[in-house]
């Protein structure tokens, strides 16, 4: 079923830790015939296929699939995003990368979302739902900022409720409710006649960032330009990070397009620094072992002031590597909830 261009009908959801049940319930309430095309975020990890489309396939009666690469969007099918891959649409079609992560995610719904405000402008409708951190946000604002919809669900409602209260902290969103009021608006407006923008290209901005995600390729589509160097370097790669601000918004993206907001970086700043802190207790006992060995192979060889020499060593090391372990064991020293 083609899509009418006087109806906002590109409806692009969001959602992380607990959206498996919430999609199914959304899902269950929407329209069996309802005239759009979805698409659908969930973060999900790398390592195993998704089965995502087939879960939420069992609660509608819409058409359900996992995203396929140069697929048309069409009214009536909900499109799923696969494990590894972010889910684009460009050009009315969807597109999968395996670009640099964003948020820490891939897929990342701050993409997808991104990507659609940019091709469709105010014929998208957003909905973020419950999870963690605040994916979800910047590409919220892109939306509202193109002219379209901006739906979230009630954070009371939200089994993690960091997401929707992000969204609505950051974005002038239009309806916050529980899911099943977010069904019906969802439904009601996608009937709705509006007058469409006379353009929809997309900013500047929003398709330099989704030239990035589909390509990896930051430097060459103007990575430095999207707003100035900041103080901080990327915990995936190490590169320097440009500051991007949009409205409230202060996010951060590297010279190889890896995407970061702030919660989202001070939480790979947390896990680079544990990454570290467990390397330097790893080397240290390594290290404590070796002169051990070394203090019994000199023992055994008659060499009593070499073996002493090794012993005060380890034991010196010992000593010093017990501080370090009371850090990496510290719940209080990263200082910050990373789910919240």
């Amino acid at each position: 079923m083609e899509l009418r261009l006087d109806r906002r009908n590109i409806v692009v959801i969001g959602t992380s830790a607990g959206g498996v049940q919430t999609l199914r319930d959304l899902f269950g309430l929407l329209p069996h015939d309802l005239p759009a095309a979805v698409l659908v975020v969930q973060h999900t990890p790398p390592y195993a296929p998704s089965k995502l489309h087939e879960i939420i396939a069992r609660t509608t009666g819409l058409h359900v699939s996992p995203a396929v690469d140069g697929s048309a969007l069409q009214a009536g099918t909900v499109h799923v995003a696969v494990a590894d891959r972010h889910l684009m649409v460009e050009n009315g079609v969807i597109r999968l990368t395996r670009g640099p992560k964003e948020s820490r995610a891939r897929p990342s719904v701050d993409v997808l979302f991104r990507s659609a405000a940019a091709w469709f402008g105010d014929r998208v409708i957003g909905a973020v739902l419950t999870g963690a951190l605040d994916d979800g946000t910047a590409g919220l604002w892109a939306i509202k900022d193109r002219g379209g919809l901006a739906f979230v669900q009630e954070p009371a409602e939200a089994d993690f409720s960091s997401m929707p209260e992000s969204a609505i902290q950051h974005v002038d969103v239009d309806f916050v409710g529980p899911v099943a009021a977010l069904a019906g608006k969802i439904a009601a407006s996608v009937s709705e006649e509006y007058e469409p923008a006379a353009t929809i290209g997309g900013k500047w901005r929003m398709e330099r960032e989704n030239q990035i995600s589909a390509s990896g390729k930051g430097i060459e589509n103007g990575v430095m330009d999207l707003g100035p160097v900041s103080k901080y370097t990327c915990p995936d790669c190490h590169g320097v990070l440009v500051q991007i601000n949009e409205g409230s918004i202060v996010r951060f993206r590297c010279h190889t397009g890896h995407a970061f907001s702030m919660k989202t970086l001070i939480a790979g700043v947390n896990a680079a620094i544990d990454i570290g802190l467990w390397d330097t207790l790893r080397a240290v006992e390594e290290r404590i072992m070796l002169l051990r060995h070394m203090a019994a192979t000199a023992e055994g060889t008659g060499n009593l002031e070499e073996a002493g020499r090794c012993r005060t060593q380890a034991d010196e090391a010992e000593r010093r590597l017990n501080p370090i372990r009371e850090l990496v064991l510290d719940p209080d020293f990263f200082g910050h909830d990373p789910n919240s």
